[in-house]
């Protein structure tokens, strides 16, 4: 039997080095998708692409590691496997946990050295020095003196973490739980290790309350709003008439004052002033119509243009399902967190610890049962995972980079300055290991914490054997960090990732607690966030089209579906309506003169 578990145990590993190599791929198209292609650094790109691809496969760990614990045991008889012998399951776990603390320090010091480091490194490049031979090693301490303080940084999180006793010690019965001991038998190392990891996750959850909540609500509602309200062929012949009238009216005005000896009356001169500044946008409405029609460009181009207007209607179905899975999400993790302040064994003491879950709870329930049939859970829970990610790019991408109220930084596709590119993959690591948190306590606890393994009740037969249920399913019972059964400490296995989060908040309780009741901030903030996307009064803001097309319109989702449609089906064929297009063209040219009377 043993040659059965190595096998699938390879196979899981192996089908997470698939994962790892698809994570490289979008770290590469979601760096060079958002950064600005004339200010691109090679190596703000390199530790950008890097610290993204780190993080994700820190992230897809999560579900190699259920699956690997799960595989050990039999679900339906609630005993181990034969191979899965106790030195077997220990070099699961020890493998597990290399693994993570190498991509845990790993992240860290990418998101506390690297990148502070080619953030100076891009500050400190000058044209003029370059041109007058500054040397490299004058640029690197030049970068390196200002890295010197997050290296300081770095090393008194560690010796605070080493030296500083652990808060958590007895605190109440829990304690007599064989599980709660196994959490605090931690050395020095690891409690170094955990303090560090548990402040960043902890500064990470203050991030991904605001940016995560708010992405989880405008991600799917980006889909549904993806078909433009007038389409690009129709904007595009609104615009070259309303160009033409604009034009005529510029020429009529300087026809009736050619002959005028004292020139052009003012206020005629404030009017074709008006007229000049609206045609240089029209203009450049007029470039960004063509752009999106593809004229100039390759057939591919072309082609993939109207791919994506021709999927625009699947885009919209994708969106509904997506918010349909948000709201789950939020559901479950409402009911959680009820569940866990009202039944939580040791409260405030363990970071608000759940024995066992007291409620429905949708999503875990839904994992458990996908679980029957192998691998449908794994990959639900990766895609779970990459959904949280969107997310949060979503919501770094809407809100930007601000201090307090401020914007520092704006964040768009193409437009993103470097330094906007790793203070965003900072902001995305720090918000990757709260997303960790969050599945493993909340939205998912009794699965992420056993999967799918459960223990025999039945007392054994024989001293040293294994209990044996074939005759008695009904005392199957799933496994639960609360259990008192004897028998349950032989078979059931928490994953490394649960344990390693419980051993943060049960040693260090008050980041467990902030950990906890930010994740009410994040339920808050998307119910704001959802809200006023659903109900907000659609408008279409030409000014807004002129700079950044329809992207960022702010239309809600009760918005004309009929009238999407329409300019879905017109980009398809590439062509307005004829009706529409006279009638648009003469709208445009009554705003364009009420605008240039309302001036003079």
């Amino acid at each position: 039997m043993a040659p059965a578990g190595l096998l699938q145990t390879s196979l899981i590993w192996v089908a997470y080095g698939v994962a790892v190599a698809v994570a490289l791929l979008i770290a590469i198209v979601t760096t060079f998708t958002w950064q600005q292609p004339r200010e691109r650094s090679l190596t703000v790109t390199t530790v950008a692409i890097f610290s993204l691809w780190a993080l994700l496969a820190t992230v897809l760990l999560l579900p190699v590691d259920i699956a690997l614990v799960s595989a050990t045991s039999s679900v339906t008889l609630g005993a181990k496997k034969d191979w899965a012998t106790p030195e077997r399951v220990d070099g699961i776990l020890l493998t597990l946990k290399i693994v993570y603390y190498a991509l845990y320090s790993l992240d860290a010091l990418l998101c506390l050295i690297a990148i502070p480091f080619a953030y100076f490194w891009y500050e400190e490049y000058d044209e003029v020095d370059e041109e007058e031979g500054r040397s490299f090693g004058s640029r690197f301490w030049g970068a390196m003196k200002y890295t010197l303080a997050f290296i300081a940084f770095v090393v008194i999180l560690f010796l605070i973490g080493f030296f500083v006793p652990a808060t958590a010690k007895n605190h109440g019965k829990h304690m007599d739980l064989d599980y709660f001991k196994r959490l605090l038998a931690a050395n020095n190392g690891e409690k170094a290790l955990t303090f560090g990891v548990g402040l960043l996750i902890t500064i990470g959850t203050l991030l991904y309350a605001m940016y995560t909540g708010a992405g989880l609500a405008l991600f799917p509602v980006s889909f549904i709003k993806s078909a433009p309200s007038i389409s690009a062929p129709e904007l595009s012949a609104t615009t070259e008439t309303a160009l033409e009238n604009n034009r005529e009216v510029q020429r009529q005005l300087e026809m009736r004052s050619a002959g005028r000896p004292e020139g052009m009356p003012q206020k005629d001169r404030r009017e074709l002033d008006a007229l000049k500044r609206e045609e240089l946008t029209l203009v450049r409405r007029l470039r960004v119509t063509a752009e999106a029609r593809g004229e100039g460009q390759s057939a591919v181009l072309r082609a993939w243009i109207k791919t994506q207007a021709l999927f625009r209607p699947l885009k919209l179905l994708g969106g509904i399902v997506l918010l349909l899975l948000a709201i789950l999400v939020w559901v479950s993790m409402l009911l959680t967190g009820i569940d866990k302040a009202a039944n939580s064994i040791c409260k405030q003491h363990c970071g608000y610890i759940l024995g066992h879950i007291n409620v429905f709870q949708p999503v875990n329930w839904i994992f458990v049962q996908s679980a029957k049939a192998f691998p449908v859970d794994y990959v639900l829970m990766a895609l779970l995972i990459l959904f949280f990610f969107s997310s949060s790019v979503t919501g770094i991408a809407s809100i930007g980079i601000r201090l307090l109220w401020v914007r520092i930084f704006q964040i768009k596709k193409g437009r993103t300055a470097p330094q906007a590119l790793l203070i965003a993959t900072v902001m995305l690591t720090l918000i990757i290991l709260a997303i960790n948190y969050a599945v493993a306590m909340l939205v998912a606890p009794q699965y992420a914490t056993y999967g799918t393994q459960t223990f025999c009740s039945n007392s054994a037969g024989l001293p040293g054997a294994q209990p044996d249920c074939r005759g008695h399913l009904d005392m199957v019972r799933p496994c639960s960090e609360a259990s008192t059964d004897p028998l349950s400490k032989d078979v059931c296995t928490p994953t490394v990732m649960s344990t390693f989060l419980n051993r943060i908040t049960l040693t260090w309780p008050v980041l467990g607690a902030i950990d906890f009741w930010a994740q009410f901030a994040f339920l808050g903030v998307f119910l704001v966030v959802f809200l006023t996307s659903l109900f907000r009064t659609p408008r279409l803001n030409v000014s807004e089209i002129d700079e950044e097309a329809e992207a960022d319109e702010e239309e809600g989702l009760l918005a004309s579906t009929g009238r999407r449609f329409n300019a879905t089906w017109q980009d398809i064929r590439g062509k307005a309506k004829g009706t529409s297009r006279v009638s648009q063209s003469q709208a445009s040219y009554g705003t364009t003169r009420e605008g240039s009377g309302s001036q003079t």
